[in-house]
């Protein structure tokens, strides 16, 4: 049997390392990378944006389920419920929940839409789904954010 200790440590290790994988690719995305792409033609941009984001939505596919799991884990596995959590970790599982749900409009609508119109070789609907999901990145990204300032201080 692991000792619970080393449990709560590996859980959470697991749960900080899928929020930077997330936060960080979000911050990086749009702080770094979305700026930089203004050297490319439109056309090019967006290939790249379909690639960058298919890429880093597979990482949240991954990063989400495990901060999901690690999260339950701990608050059912070791804290023995939501009774047993104070309010931050209250905080963090509703804004989870929230940026989860932005995350799987943004798979589901934007980003389908993004790869239909991209296969039918229509750049004007492409950049405005672009737009529609950097909007929804910022949106995750400040949620994102937010999480982690409380888990800082909760």
């Amino acid at each position: 049997m692991i000792p619970q200790l080393l449990l709560r440590n590996a859980l959470l290790a697991l749960h900080l390392l899928g929020a930077v994988a997330w936060v960080g690719g979000m911050l990086f995305a749009m702080i770094v990378l979305k700026p930089a792409l203004s050297v490319l033609a439109p056309p090019d941009r967006l290939k790249l944006h379909l690639q960058v984001l298919s890429r880093f939505f597979r990482v949240v596919w991954h990063a989400m389920p495990v901060m999901l799991v690690t999260g339950y884990w701990m608050i059912f596995g070791l804290y023995g419920g939501f009774g047993g959590v104070n309010g931050a970790v209250h905080a963090m599982h509703g804004l989870g929940l929230l940026m989860s749900a932005i995350f799987v409009t943004i798979w589901f609508a934007a980003f389908k839409a993004l790869r239909a119109a991209m296969a039918a070789g229509d750049h004007r609907v492409a950049a405005g789904t672009v737009a529609r999901i950097r909007r929804l990145v910022w949106l995750n990204l400040a949620l994102g954010l937010l999480t982690v300032a409380v888990a800082a201080l909760g």
